[in-house]
Formats: structure tokens, sequence, C-alpha cells
């Protein structure tokens, strides 16, 4: 009698490692699944963040660029010295006529953000200004400088037409 119940532990010996191995991928799958998504998550909130970013240095640039040419006294001819965003001596360089270019850095809560701005005001009658704001997530981190990475910066376009 004792060899029959030796014998049935034996068959079932196996079966025990199957299950165990058997809850422990499913509890591993469902913990890969987890994590998969979290994951997600976290990169879709800094997506976020780096867009907000983009678009906000986009949005100063278009606002200091018609504080300036509002005034009257800027973008007529020549280049001029802009002071947007505490950003002493951003020059606004006129090439070719009617068409200026220059660069605010160190925007954004981080300050890591900038933006290019373009001002166009050679498109003919009625006299039509556009003003072109690229503004991106990083690549400002240095005054006047903005030269964003290629690889990792999130750029936001704005144009204004008036």
């Amino acid at each position: 009698m004792m060899k029959e119940n030796f014998k049935k532990i034996r068959k079932n010996k196996g079966f025990v490692i199957f299950y165990a191995v058997t809850l422990a991928t499913i509890f591993l799958s469902i913990a890969l699944s987890v994590a998969s998504v979290a994951l997600k998550e976290i990169k879709f909130g800094s997506s976020a963040k780096d867009t907000n970013n983009a678009f906000y240095a986009a949005d100063a640039g278009v606002e200091c660029a018609l504080l300036y040419d509002k005034t009257g006294a800027y973008f007529v001819s020549g280049n001029y010295s802009i002071n947007c965003n505490n950003n002493n001596n951003v020059t606004a360089i006129e090439n070719p006529s009617k068409f200026w270019t220059f660069a605010i850095s160190q925007l954004n809560s981080d300050k890591l953000g900038c933006v290019k701005i373009t001002m166009d005001k050679t498109s003919g009658v009625p006299p039509l200004n556009t003003i072109t704001a690229n503004g991106y997530n990083s690549g400002g981190g240095i005054l006047g400088v903005c030269n964003p990475s290629p690889t990792s910066a999130v750029e936001r376009e704005l144009t204004t037409s008036y």
C-alpha cells in the first residue's frame, strides 16, 4: 500500500512545478503590461510639456515682434537692437531689404526654450506684414543663441499677418 501512494506522489510531482511556472508567467506578463502602459503615459506627459513650451516660445516671439513693429520706429530700414524677455542686445538683422531675422533665448520656466523670428515686410499692396516665429522647447540655454537639437527638440511655428 505504501508503494502505491509513493507512485501517486511521484506522478504528481511535475504538475506542481508546471503549475508554479504557469502562474509566474501570468504574473510576469501582467506586470510587464502595466509597466509598458506606465512608460507610455510618462512619455506622453513629457511630450505634452515639450509641445507647450515650444508653442509658448513661438507666441512670445510673435508678441515681441508685434510690440516693436507697432511702435513705428522699428522694422523700417537697417538693423535694430531689441530687448524681449530681458535678453539685451538681441539684434534684428535686415537681410535682404525689408526682411528681418532675430532670435530670443532662455524662454520658458526652465530657461532652455528659444524662438527664431522673421519679420517680412516685402509683401505688396496694401502693405502686408508677416511675422513667422519658430519656437523650440530646448536649444536656447545660452543668452542670444537659439540652436535646437535636430533630434530631440520640439518645434512649433506661428505665422501672423496684418
